[in-house]
């Protein structure tokens, strides 16, 4: 109701001070509208601050508040709304009063997939902050926020105030170079933190708490895939349950504790079996352990029989769904360069057909056409993934954008050149974003 909204806001004005207020409301629009143009973030900030700033004194009016976010949500609604525009909007302006600005309150813009906030030189920085200190920050925090807005609030508040205050400081130095030298690698870990939180919590938010359990296993596998389901699954479940309970918390100490608490447990179990993890697991600090296992490149491929396939009985069973993600588990291990989005693809393709065939009076005649297809389709494609990306892995980008050609232009020997070249840069344009293995999740989706 609207007590409660002008309540929180006003609790929140009080507690953090008028800038404090801004800057936090700076950050979560640009991070709910990631697609705004820094003018449109500016225009929606200033109203909002001018609207607690006049509602949430002692002195004022109780329908003051009231009264503001109406005609708020009036100017929204008009022709010309200097706010972010939204496909949802118009839904929103058909509805009155409370619902239609707890409607408009509601709309975001789906996270960018790709960050593209490129962060200038200490010189451009200076320069650019001994301009307009105010507007500086203002540009930066909308800029950052939009670019790793599914980072959870906290730590991009930390992040960026982190920041600034390096700025602030270095730009006035007698020495900036080693300034920012010694303020970079003291918010390391804080950086990567930033960084790490953002694609997991993109992640989180694209596949749900299922999916990114399998898209945890199958990395672990591809990483170890001398490792048994057993030693993986456990901490896959517990690095999606850290995700569940940290992305959206407003607790400063979630994300560092909880994903501190999940490197030590993967460091326990995984590094005294693999010389690569135990060299990750090496410092004291666990969320720059993380980082490092989670940036490992995949192991090679093991020479093991094909992988198992659970009878139809046992995929309707109770242990259904266990027993997908341990199919998926093992076609992991075998084709350790298989990016994460092709597994998902397959993973939602396995939990479709159970779906549609558990719930028929014949389950297993059902799957075992589903399987006929699947058993055709399969091997040509895990092989041709495993081989885009496992060249890509192996190559540097020119050689592996040579060697690309060459086997196009065998396969494809009537091709003219044009679409040679085309599929060249589209197939290089996939492997450089999608093979690696933190690749933007709904975005590669749509590529494969």
């Amino acid at each position: 109701g609207k007590a409660y909204v002008r309540d929180k806001v006003c609790q929140e004005f009080k507690i953090l001070g008028k800038e404090n207020f801004r800057t936090l409301t700076i950050i979560a629009n640009s991070r709910k509208y990631s697609n705004a143009t820094f003018e449109e973030i500016a225009h929606l900030v200033r109203e909002i601050v001018s609207l607690a700033e006049t509602c949430c004194t002692e002195s004022a009016d109780p329908s003051c508040y009231d009264a503001g976010s109406s005609a708020l949500s009036a100017k929204s609604c008009g022709g010309s709304s200097p706010f972010p525009s939204h496909p949802g909007t118009a839904g929103c302006c058909a509805q009155e009063g409370l619902e239609q600005k707890l409607c408009l309150a509601a709309l975001r813009h789906p996270p960018q997939q790709l960050p593209r906030y490129l962060q200038p030189s200490n010189q451009e920085l200076c320069q650019a902050f001994q301009k307009d200190p105010k507007d500086f920050a203002d540009r930066f925090l909308h800029e950052y926020s939009s670019s790793y807005g599914q980072a959870p609030l906290p730590v991009l508040l930390g992040s960026t105030t982190t920041f600034l205050s390096m700025v602030s400081t270095c730009c006035i130095s007698t020495a900036p170079t080693a300034c920012f030298l010694k303020e970079k690698l003291e918010s390391k870990t804080l950086s990567l933190l930033t960084l790490m939180s953002n694609r997991a919590c993109s992640r989180f938010a694209a596949y749900g708490k299922d999916k990114v359990t399998v898209s945890y296993l199958a990395s672990l596998a591809q990483k170890m895939p001398g490792a048994s389901f057993e030693d993986l699954f456990p901490l896959a479940e517990d690095a999606a349950e850290v995700f569940s309970q940290c992305c959206d918390s407003v607790d400063e100490d979630c994300m560092p504790k909880k994903l501190s608490e999940h490197a030590a447990k993967a460091c326990g179990a995984l590094g005294p079996r693999d010389k690569r993890f135990a060299t990750c697991c090496q410092g004291k600090n666990l969320v720059q352990s993380y980082f490092c296992i989670s940036a490992l490149p995949p192991a090679p491929a093991p020479t093991l029989p094909a992988a198992p396939k659970a009878a139809n009985g046992q995929l309707c069973g109770e242990e259904g769904a266990r027993r997908a993600k341990r199919y998926l588990f093992e076609l992991a291990r075998r084709h350790t360069a298989v990016p994460d989005a092709a597994l998902g693809k397959l993973y939602a393709a396995s939990e479709k057909a159970r779906g549609e065939c558990c719930s028929t009076k014949d389950p297993s005649a059902c799957l075992d056409s589903k399987r006929l297809r699947v058993g055709e389709e399969l091997p040509p494609f895990l092989e041709k993934a495993q081989q885009l990306c496992g060249q890509y892995a192996q190559l540097n980008f020119l050689d592996f954008k040579k060697r690309l050609r060459e086997s196009l232009a065998r396969t494809m020997a009537e091709a003219s050149p044009e679409l040679l070249g085309r599929l060249v840069e589209q197939r290089a344009e996939f492997a450089s974003t999608c093979c690696p293995p933190n690749s933007p999740p709904l975005y590669c989706a749509d590529k494969v």
